[in-house]
């Protein structure tokens, strides 16, 4: 059971294995891109390529909907970033339960975004968590961790897929002792737990009072979506590729901007901006975004 790109290498990994799949979930074909023509998920693509039977229920808690999954009289469900809630008549079904590939080191960041929240906090590390799933929002028992350093200017994007190929080693790692009878479920300490809830577009606006070194997090742990912006002219701005640099000054206030950057203050130094973008333009680099607007100068005050 999977739907974005995230879990298309632990599928690959599955059928790389040779195992039985008796089907594959995921949810339904919606419209995407600005013409928003209806196209399927990528787990749909890769599966159908495979010959491997696909299910798209809206609702996986249907009555009907498990019934035909009990049919297929799975040993085991895989769970890689699926979009849906799976009930307790689910997770019931296989007998060796349902296990799902987390993008994080459990009990730290439980949730739907937990590669952009590991940014966002600051993290220095992530990895996959393979969990046997409960009736809880991610707080089943732990299987097998894999862990990796975040590094200090990566994006969410990056870090995305790097963890999706390690989700591809730990769920066959996990497997394996699995088969072997080697297993070894941790409980989770709730007590260190912390939330990754689902990103909105509005969560990339950025607060100029904040310090530079948390906005810093912030750019890159919302790059590619939803994007940190401010306000230039009435306009919004997406920024990109960020550093921070000493200097204090009034935030929001373009301090210099040339070709190495545009450095402005914020509540503690400067944020320089590698790349900008205009609604409806493409995504530049901090020199030719200059060269196209002379009206963004040291003085201009953004948000």
């Amino acid at each position: 059971m999977g739907t974005p790109a995230f879990a298309l290498a632990t599928l690959e990994g599955l059928i790389d294995a040779g195992l039985d799949l008796v089907g594959v979930y995921t949810q339904p074909d919606r419209p995407k891109g600005r013409g928003k023509r209806t196209a399927p998920p990528p787990v749909k693509e890769l599966a159908e390529r495979h010959g491997i039977k696909v299910f798209q229920p809206d609702r996986l808690r249907r009555p009907e909907v498990v019934d035909e999954l009990r049919a297929l009289a799975p040993d085991l469900i895989v769970v890689v970033a699926y979009g849906q809630i799976l009930p307790k008549s689910v997770l019931e079904i296989p007998r060796f339960g349902c296990i799902n590939v987390h993008a994080s080191l459990l009990p730290r960041h439980r949730g739907a975004a937990p590669i952009n929240k590991a940014i966002m906090d600051g993290d220095t590390e992530t990895g996959i968590t393979t969990m046997l799933m409960d009736e809880g929002l991610d707080t089943g028992d732990m299987l097998v961790k894999k862990a990796i350093p975040i590094g200090p200017d990566e994006t969410a994007g990056e870090l995305h897929d790097r963890l999706a190929l390690l989700g591809r080693e730990t769920i066959e790692e996990t497997l394996v002792q699995l088969r072997a009878g080697t297993l070894q479920p941790q409980k989770q300490d709730d007590a260190l737990s912390t939330y990754a809830p689902m990103l909105k577009k509005g969560d990339g606006l950025i607060d100029w009072t904040q310090d530079a070194r948390m906005l810093h997090n912030r750019v890159r742990g919302l790059d590619p979506w939803p994007g940190a912006y401010t306000y230039f002219n009435g306009e919004v701005l997406r920024v990109a590729r960020t550093q921070v640099v000493a200097g204090c000054g009034e935030p929001g206030r373009v301090m210099a901007a040339d070709q190495s950057g545009i450095r402005v203050a914020c509540g503690e130094d400067f944020l320089s901006i590698g790349e900008l973008q205009l609604p409806g333009k493409k995504r530049l680099s901090a020199a030719d975004f200059l060269r196209g607007r002379a009206d963004l100068k040291p003085g201009t005050q953004l948000g």
